[in-house]
């Protein structure tokens, strides 16, 4: 590695991601995003904004945190994207969630221009990304794993190397599966609850003593759910249901039935089309309150 490092996306989870490695790597880093206000925020940590263009020339290690896998593709397959501009010893990680085909595809082609590609998506809050105490799961050869896990420890407290290229995707979509499932019970939970007269306070401090006690309650259920605070600028309902959408896709591909799966889509999508998209996900919530006519109460 050279003491350059590339950064593009510096979005919600991009922009504490980037400020940390900058904060504590030592190095000096490059970021790249079409929003101009983050870039300026990370200048007083001394990231200095550059094109795609100009990392790719500067910099050997390059990080990318992206919406999802269309922009993925783009920022790299798309005219002038990096796979065209791959040269001898790059390392390309992928902080983004992102389809595992779509990992080994971008290792085929980078390997194929003698650079390394991993897929290294995060998991946690946005808090936990600023805190640099991120969850994150890697899929790369041992060597490059080896190589980039200083980086990644820069931003995370958990760093697990899950196996070859694809798996560290594999691994992040299924853990927001059941995730997002595991809302979808708390939330329905919390309704009947509310429907037969038990205060939903009472409901979820009472589940923390017992068996259905999980970070999903302590966190989403205690801090979203049952405040009814859903802001935007939070991992939205529709990056929700994007990230859902690969698992299903992984389910069908490998002809698993994804019953639980479907139906927590079916809510998500439920509450899109009540006008919940741009919000924090557990707003599902607002979808399953619609199907009882009883709303808050």
């Amino acid at each position: 590695m050279t003491d350059m490092i590339g950064f593009i996306g510096v979005g919600t989870m991009g922009e504490p991601m980037c400020r940390n490695l900058a904060r504590k790597s030592g190095m000096t880093v490059l970021a790249a995003d079409r929003d101009t206000a983050p870039l300026e925020r990370l200048a007083a940590d001394g990231v200095k904004a550059a094109s795609v263009d100009e990392i790719g020339e500067s910099c050997r290690t390059i990080f990318l945190s992206l919406p999802g896998g269309r922009e993925v593709e783009e920022v790299c397959m798309g005219p002038g994207g990096l796979t065209s501009k791959a040269k001898l010893g790059w390392t390309v990680v992928d902080l983004s969630t992102a389809p595992p085909i779509l990992a080994r595809r971008l290792y085929e082609e980078f390997q194929g221009k003698a650079s390394a590609f991993a897929d290294a998506p995060v998991a946690r809050t946005r808090q936990a990304a600023i805190d640099g105490t991120l969850s994150i799961m890697v899929g790369a050869t041992t060597p490059t794993f080896e190589r980039i896990a200083p980086l990644l420890r820069h931003m995370a407290s958990e760093v697990t190397h899950c196996g070859d290229v694809g798996a560290g995707q594999t691994v992040k979509i299924l853990n927001n599966m059941i995730l997002f499932q595991t809302v979808v019970a708390l939330a329905e939970g919390l309704s009947i609850a509310r429907a037969n007269g038990v205060d939903g306070k009472v409901l979820f401090e009472t589940l923390t003593k017992g068996s259905a006690d999980s970070f999903a309650l302590r966190n989403h259920g205690m801090k979203a759910l049952l405040t009814g605070v859903f802001p935007e600028r939070a991992f939205s309902t529709k990056y929700a249901l994007k990230d859902l959408s690969y698992a299903i896709d992984m389910a069908e591909q490998a002809g698993v039935p994804a019953l639980g799966a479907d139906v927590a889509r079916e809510v998500m999508e439920r509450a899109v089309e009540l006008g919940h998209g741009e919000e924090y996900w557990p707003v599902l919530l607002k979808a399953i309150e619609d199907a009882t006519g009883k709303g808050d109460a």
